[in-house]
Parts: C-alpha cells; sequence; structure tokens
C-alpha cells in the first residue's frame, strides 16, 4: 500500500511532465496522417486538442498554456507567429484592461470595502441572500455595460464581501465564547466584553483568544470557502446573464446585430427585425428566468440542503449588528472615493451614449470618411481606457499645492505604476487573448469552413431538432474559445446554411449567439469566468462540475424561449418570401466560403474584427 501511495503522490508531483507529453504525443495521428484536402484543418484541430487537454488538465499553469498557440501554430505550420502574437491583444483586451485598472481603484481606495458593507447591510448575513445579491448587483450592470466591465468591477467588491462575512463570523464567534466562558458572573460578563472592545490585548492575557479556534475550525473553513466559491460563481453566472439580456451586453451579440443588419440589407430590407428594444424583449424574461434558476442551483450546489435554513436569531443579529457598526466605522466617503465614483460613472455613462438607439451618440463625433469606411472610430474601449489612465493623474487626496499648500509641497495620484504591476491579474490578459488566437488560427487554417460544412448533415432533422443540436455544439465549443470568436465562427455559417434548408436564419442565428454566453465551465471561455478564475476561490473541476448543470439550465430555457414567445416576436417559424430565391444562398454562400478560404490560406492578416459590430446602429 505504501508503494502505491508513494507512485500516487509521485504521479500528482510530476503532473506537468506526463501529462505535457501525453497531450502531445495522443492527437500526434492528426499532424501525421491526414487527409490531403484537410491538411490545415487537421493540424489546427491537433493544436486546439492540445490546449484543451492542457487547460483542463492544469498540467502547467493556465496562462503558461495560452502562450502555446504563439509557438505551436507556426511550428505545425498553420500560421505565421506574427499573425498569432497580433491577436493577443485586441479591442476587447484592452476593454478588459481599463475594467481591471478601475476595478483596482475601487480596491485601491477601499470604496469596494464601503460598497460591500452597505451590500451587507441590505441583504444580511444569510449565504443565500449575499449570493442573490452579488448574482442580481452583476446581471442588471451587465445590461449596460460590458460584462467583462462588471465581472472586473464587481469581484473585487465580492471578495471584500467575503472577507468581511470572515470578520465578522469570528468576531461574533468570539464574543459568544467570552460570554459562554463568563456566564457563571453576569457583571463580569458584560465587563469582559466591554473591555474586549476597548483593550484586545487585556482580554487575550486573561483569557485565550477564539479567533484562532474559529479559523482553524475545518468545517468552518470548508463553510467559508464554499460561500466564496458560491459568491465569485454568482457574480460570473449573472453577468452571462445579464449580459445576453441587451444588445449591447455581451459581444456574440453585436456580432448577431451585425451579421443580421447585413443580411436583410443585402436582401432589399432597410431594417432588420432584430433592435435594441426587441432583443431586451426576447432577452430579458430569458435572462431573468436563467439568472434565478442558477442562483437556486448555485446555493443548492456549495451550500447544500441549509441554504433555506434560516439562521439563529441571536447569531443572525449579532453579524448584523457587527456589520453596520463596521459601515458606520468607515465615516464620510473620502475624496479619492469620490473621485473614484465620478470616474466610474463617467464610464457607465460614455458606454451607455456612445451609440444608444434613436438618437446619435457621442461616437458620431468621431468619424472620418475617409477611414473605417466612414463608421465611428471609438469604441467601448476608448472611454474606457481614457478614464482608467486618469486615474494615475487625479489625486488620491486634496494636493499639498498652491492655495491648498500646507509645508512641503506634495501630490500622489489614486494609481501607481508601481503597485499596478505588481497587482493586475497578467495572466487573465494572457488566458484571453490565448482564445483569441486559437481563433483566428481556426480561421486562417479553415477548420471554421470544414465545421460549418459539418452541419450540413444536420439539414434534414427537424428545426427543433436542429435548435438543440446548434445549442449543444456551440455551448461546448464556446468553453475551448473565446466567445466572441465563436460568434464570428458560427452566426455566419449558419445564416447561409439556414436558407439552404429551408429555415428562418434567425432560429439558428439568434440559437448561436445566446449559446455563446454559456460558457460556464472554463476559465478560457470567457474573460467573466477567467476573471473569477483569477481570485484563487475556484479550481477547474470547481467551475466545471458547476458550470455543465449550469449550462443544460441555459439549454433548457432557451429551447423554451425560442420556440415559444421568441418564435412569436421575431416569427422564426416561417421562411420569408426574399429568402426563398435559392441562387442568393447557393451563390452567396459557396462564393463567400471560397473567397474567404483562399484569403486565409495564403496567410492573410485581415480577419473579420468584431468591432465593426460595435460600430453600427442598433435600431
Amino acid at each position: 500500500m505504501a508503494i502505491f501511495r508513494k507512485i500516487f503522490h509521485t504521479l500528482i508531483a510530476t503532473k506537468c511532465v506526463w501529462i505535457t507529453f501525453l497531450a502531445f504525443v495522443l492527437p500526434l495521428k492528426l499532424l501525421t496522417d491526414y487527409d490531403p484536402e484537410l491538411k490545415m484543418e487537421s493540424k489546427c484541430a491537433y493544436v486546439i486538442i492540445v490546449m484543451a487537454v492542457m487547460w483542463l488538465t492544469e498540467a502547467v499553469p493556465i496562462p503558461v498554456t495560452s502562450l502555446f498557440p504563439v509557438f505551436l501554430f507556426p511550428m505545425v505550420g498553420v500560421a505565421p507567429a506574427r499573425v498569432i502574437s497580433s491577436a493577443y491583444f485586441t479591442d476587447i483586451s484592452m476593454l478588459l484592461l481599463g475594467g481591471l485598472l478601475i476595478a483596482m481603484a475601487l480596491e485601491e481606495t477601499r470604496l469596494h470595502t464601503r460598497i460591500s458593507l452597505y451590500v451587507l447591510v441590505l441583504v444580511g448575513a444569510q449565504p443565500i441572500m449575499l449570493m442573490l445579491g452579488a448574482m442580481v448587483t452583476t446581471w442588471f450592470l451587465s445590461f449596460w455595460i460590458n460584462n467583462t466591465s462588471a465581472t472586473a468591477m464587481m469581484i473585487p467588491i465580492i471578495l471584500a464581501v467575503c472577507e468581511s462575512v470572515k470578520e465578522v463570523r469570528a468576531q461574533s464567534a468570539e464574543e459568544e465564547a467570552v460570554l459562554v466562558t463568563y456566564d457563571s458572573n453576569d457583571q463580569v460578563e458584560i465587563t469582559i466584553n466591554q473591555t474586549c472592545k476597548e483593550d484586545e490585548n487585556h482580554v487575550t492575557n486573561k483569557k485565550p483568544s477564539q479567533d484562532e479556534e474559529v479559523f482553524t475550525d475545518k468545517h468552518a473553513e470548508q463553510e467559508f470557502k464554499a460561500l466564496a466559491k458560491a459568491l465569485c460563481l454568482s457574480v460570473a453566472y449573472g453577468a452571462f446573464c445579464g449580459g445576453m439580456a441587451t444588445i449591447t451586453g455581451t459581444p456574440p451579440n453585436l456580432v448577431l446585430k451585425d451579421v443580421v443588419d447585413k443580411l436583410y440589407r443585402d436582401n432589399g430590407q432597410n431594417e432588420s427585425p432584430i433592435s435594441f428594444t426587441s432583443w431586451i424583449v426576447f432577452a430579458f424574461p430569458l435572462s431573468l428566468v436563467t439568472m434565478v434558476i442558477g442562483w437556486l442551483w448555485l446555493a443548492f450546489r456549495f451550500l447544500g440542503s441549509s441554504c433555506f435554513r434560516r439562521m439563529d436569531p441571536e447569531a443572525k443579529a449579532a453579524i448584523n449588528g457587527v456589520i453596520r457598526k463596521r459601515a458606520k466605522a468607515l465615516g464620510p466617503i473620502s475624496f479619492a472615493e469620490t473621485e473614484v465614483v465620478i470616474v466610474f460613472v463617467s464610464m457607465v455613462i460614455f458606454w451607455l451614449f456612445r451609440n444608444p438607439p434613436n438618437i446619435d451618440g457621442w461616437g458620431k463625433i468621431f468619424v472620418d470618411e475617409d477611414v473605417n469606411n466612414g463608421l465611428s472610430l471609438v469604441s467601448d474601449s476608448t472611454p474606457c481606457i481614457l478614464l482608467s489612465t486618469l486615474l494615475f493623474i487625479l489625486p488620491e487626496k486634496k494636493p499639498n499645492i498652491l492655495c491648498w499648500s500646507d509645508g512641503i509641497p506634495s501630490y500622489t495620484p489614486i494609481l501607481k505604476w508601481q503597485m499596478v504591476t505588481k497587482q493586475l491579474p497578467w495572466g487573465v490578459l494572457i488566458l484571453v487573448g490565448g482564445g483569441f488566437a486559437m481563433a483566428r488560427a481556426s480561421q486562417i487554417s479553415g477548420l471554421s469552413v470544414w465545421i460549418g460544412n459539418e452541419f450540413k448533415a444536420f439539414g434534414q432533422s427537424e428545426p427543433i431538432v436542429l435548435n438543440a443540436i446548434i445549442l449543444v455544439v456551440v455551448g461546448m465549443v464556446t468553453e475551448v474559445m473565446s466567445n466572441p470568436a465563436t460568434a464570428q465562427l458560427f452566426i455566419p455559417i449558419l445564416r447561409d446554411m439556414s436558407v439552404s434548408v429551408g429555415i428562418n436564419p434567425l432560429y439558428l442565428m439568434i440559437t448561436s449567439a445566446i449559446a455563446c454566453s454559456f460558457a460556464f465551465m472554463l476559465p478560457v471561455a470567457a474573460p467573466p469566468t477567467a476573471i473569477v478564475f483569477a481570485t484563487g476561490y475556484i479550481s477547474i473541476p470547481d467551475m466545471a462540475l458547476a458550470g455543465l448543470p449550469m449550462k443544460i439550465i441555459g439549454i433548457g430555457v432557451s429551447m423554451l424561449a425560442i420556440n415559444t414567445w421568441g418564435t412569436k416576436l421575431f416569427e422564426l417559424d416561417k421562411l420569408q418570401d426574399f429568402f426563398q430565391d435559392g441562387t442568393m444562398v447557393g451563390t452567396q454562400m459557396n462564393s463567400s466560403l471560397a473567397t474567404t478560404a483562399s484569403v486565409w490560406l495564403k496567410g492573410n492578416e485581415t480577419l473579420p474584427n468584431i468591432d465593426s459590430a460595435r460600430n453600427m446602429t442598433l435600431i
């Protein structure tokens, strides 16, 4: 038995060696024995399989695996290194970076602590209500701002909530222990507790503190970790559910809007059925139902049967009392906190009014007919980076200069670059970039075209069956590719395939866009899961085991939405007359795929850009 145990521990200790070896060797047949017509596709599939195995097993750190495309795709002959490397930092990456910088400002000024305590005061100490508060807040924010930014902003707050709950429970447990220890003399009991608040060291000398016992208790530690996992995943799931509710909430929705608008214009229609308003009417109930069921699932998964159990009234009162005292002890909002609030509110306003429905937004100011096809030159990342760089200039307190001068002049900004270099989760940016690199390689190699052609085999199935297949396939693919890349891959393919088999193209295109938001299982799938994973509370097995049922929930609710009120709203059960000209489909699909494949196979670095979707008119 000792020998087997030693072998087991050796395998665990050396998993970075043998798992890496197996990941590279097992799919090697894709590089040596392939159909000559699928040479590039097979090589690309090899790299994607290797990376999927390495991500799933965590044989090496996940950001390290995300760097594999830089050397693997050039070495197997899929794409030049300069093309793959350029995919790592895109407009979405800059949006993520700006969101992380503003989140750091929240943390640096401790504004997130203030917000977290106010959230605790509002929802109370019941764990399931804390989860609901985290999920609803992120869900609502993701309506109006990018779900990546909403997650990046909420995570520091949730981490502070976790620490607050931990400290409050420890303090309340310590006070209860003192009461129990000294219950033989009521007068002494009161005196000890008052002294505890005034001189903690004095009490510790009289009686050992219970603080260490609270945090070394394995059961209490497990409960805290379970709550932390549930809260972090509540933020990610709230971001996904909220993002799907509006056109601007998540990139796949923007890709869908762009492709549908072009499709309808090409067929002589002035506008498509998908507008800012119609999408909210369709997606809001879908988003709400998915979020509520997801909340209940996470509560059951991490809190178990105790999730609905009422807390002991005395313990609840004690915890809430300490929360209120701590919130009151923060005092009035500071100068730096006020500045960060102004910056954040300004960023939300800039996002909301860059390209709003029915009216011209401020993005129209930055238009040059000779550049970017006459479209706006700014995107959501523009105000995000602008305001985040402003945080390196704004002072953290009233500057000691000019009329405020009192002694030696001094000026300290809110963010310092030395602090940012140490605390910014650079691995998250690399992780997201790795997903973009895989997507670009899939496009260059023609693997995306091959996948699209394979979908034709399902063309004779009933529409509802095909709908379910698309939800499952796209929902799984988005776990190993970024959701914008997945949307760019599938939505144009499904547009052409749908008409060729006599199905309203919106039926499968909407399905595909929604499925891209079901990236619940892996951190590489989308920035919200990557940000949550960066907290350190969540492991990949935790995320996968919680995410798979959540994905099933999302698929089920989506099937209901698309085949009921979605069909009624968008008339998905019939193919419009202007789509029934078969020549449009055949020539458009064949020429599109042929042209795209030829450009990609020549190594052209100009690839579809999601930014074009962000610059469209929503209505």
